[in-house]
C-alpha cells in the first residue's frame, strides 16, 4: 500500500489486511480515498464507459448519439467531450512519452486523421507498450464489458487501455489541471527499456 499522496505519510488500510478504507488525516483535516484503477477522479462512470465515449467521438459520433449508445445523459457526455477536447494535444504528448519510455524501439503511429483519433491512438500505443512490457493488466475483464459500452468498437471495450489511461493520469484524465507542464505529471515514470 502506498502512503498519502500529500506530505502527511499516512498509510491506508484496515487492521487484518482488509480492503483499503478512507484514511482520515486529522492534522491536515483531509480524507484520502484510494480509487481502483478503473475509475477516474470525480467521475461516477468507469473509465471504460468514458473511454467508449471518447473513442466514439474519435470516429465521428456526436454527443447525442454517444449518450444514446451509452445510456448516459447528454449533458454528462458533453462534459466529458469538452473536457477532453480542451487537452487533446497535451494528453497525446503524455501518452506518446510513456510509450517511448516503456519500449526500447516503440512503433509510434502516424497521423490518424484527426486530433481526437491521434490522441486515442497514443493512448492505445501506450497501453500496448504496457502490455508488451508487463503483460495484460486485465486479461479476463474485456468479455464482461460488451453490454456496458454498446458496440463502439474494440478500443472502447478494452479495459486494459483505459486502465492504462487511469494509471498514467493518476485518475485525473478529465480532472482540471491535468496534464500539467511536467510530462510525467500525476504519475511515476518507469525506467527506460533496455535492449
Amino acid at each position: 500500500m502506498g502512503a498519502c499522496p500529500g506530505s502527511c505519510g499516512a498509510r491506508p488500510g484496515r487492521a487484518g489486511g482488509g480492503p483499503p478504507a478512507p484514511v482520515a488525516v486529522h492534522r491536515l483535516r483531509v480524507t484520502h480515498v484510494l480509487l481502483p484503477v478503473f475509475v477516474l477522479v470525480r467521475r461516477a462512470d468507469t473509465a471504460v464507459v468514458i473511454g467508449a465515449a471518447l473513442a466514439a467521438k474519435a470516429v465521428g459520433a456526436g454527443q447525442r448519439r454517444i449518450a444514446a449508445l451509452l445510456g448516459r445523459p447528454v449533458e454528462t457526455v458533453r462534459g466529458w467531450l469538452r473536457r477532453f477536447a480542451a487537452r487533446l494535444e497535451s494528453v497525446r504528448a503524455v501518452f506518446t512519452r510513456w510509450c517511448r519510455a516503456l519500449l526500447a524501439d516503440p512503433v509510434l503511429l502516424g497521423p490518424a486523421g484527426s486530433a481526437w483519433a491521434d490522441t486515442l491512438a497514443a493512448i492505445t500505443a501506450a497501453a500496448t507498450a504496457v502490455r508488451s512490457r508487463f503483460g495484460d493488466l486485465a486479461p479476463n475483464l474485456d468479455s464482461d464489458l460488451d453490454s456496458e459500452v454498446g458496440g463502439v468498437g474494440e478500443l472502447a471495450r478494452s479495459q486494459s487501455v483505459w486502465m492504462t489511461a487511469v494509471a498514467v493520469s493518476a485518475g485525473r484524465l478529465l480532472a482540471p489541471g491535468w496534464p500539467g507542464s511536467d510530462p510525467w505529471s500525476g504519475s511515476t515514470p518507469a525506467a527506460p527499456a533496455t535492449s
